[in-house]
């Protein structure tokens, strides 16, 4: 049965909602900070489990490579434990209302004063890494670095035209949920309507290889390690 988090330690303003009044305009999450006390900041995007000690654990490893990173919690403190509950909690999220969280957490890590960078990089998991790609189509110039592993769900754009980010992917040869076929298509479609550097990598994996603590039994060590290297180098080249 789905539980609450504890793992919620920051609070920012969210946008308001088009057409509406009142509501709720605070979001949560989990934010890390570098011994220096300060580094360029990433935007971390949780899978279909919710904001999870993986989560938590990808924020403190950015942070230890020298990154503010924050990861919003968009289950709102929710955690799924099987398979069904984390698709029924992704299915309850609309696309807009993550688009708005996230445009929050952008406007917040940008405005702390940890942050060095004057853009943001942005790596998401799963449902996180289809929002990934919203992201750095929504916010355009605001985000430099946009990294999707496997991304999947509701918010998997359509259209790449609004991408100025340079994208960095990470996709599974064995992922049934999102097949390695489909991930090359939207390597191109993304490289032909945004005029963006995309490289996408490819891996002898199923989906969520990356995550050491999948229920589903995933986790592939030498793959996520090659992709998490990847990923650091191209964070630290492109946020700035």
């Amino acid at each position: 049965m789905a539980g609450k988090t504890p793992h919620q330690n920051t609070t920012f303003a969210l946008p308001e909602k088009e057409g509406t009044e009142g509501g709720d305009h605070r979001g949560h999450g989990y934010l890390a900070t570098p011994g220096s006390g300060s580094g360029p900041g990433v935007i971390v995007i949780q899978e279909w489990w919710g904001l999870t000690d993986h989560m938590r654990d990808v924020c403190d490893r950015l942070a230890a490579e020298g990154f503010t990173a924050l990861a919003p919690d968009l289950f709102g403190g929710w955690v799924a434990h099987d398979g069904e509950e984390a698709g029924e909690m992704m299915q309850n999220l609309p696309a807009e209302e993550g688009a708005r969280q996230l445009a929050g957490a952008v406007d917040y890590l940008l405005s702390l004063d940890s942050v060095t960078s004057k853009t943001v990089g942005a790596v998401g998991f799963c449902m996180g890494g289809g929002f990934v790609l919203a992201l750095a189509a929504d916010q355009g110039a605001k985000v430099s670095a946009a990294v999707p592993f496997y991304g999947v769900g509701q918010a998997v754009p359509q259209a790449y035209a609004g991408v100025k980010a340079a994208v960095q992917g990470h996709y599974a040869e064995q992922d049934s949920m999102f097949p390695p076929q489909d991930a090359r298509a939207q390597e191109q479609q993304i490289r032909e309507e945004s005029g963006a550097e995309v490289e996408y990598f490819f891996y002898d994996a199923p989906h969520a290889f990356h995550n050491d603590e999948n229920p589903q039994g995933n986790y592939r060590p030498a793959d996520a390690e090659l992709a998490w290297s990847r990923t650091v180098r191209f964070l630290k080249d492109k946020v700035e």
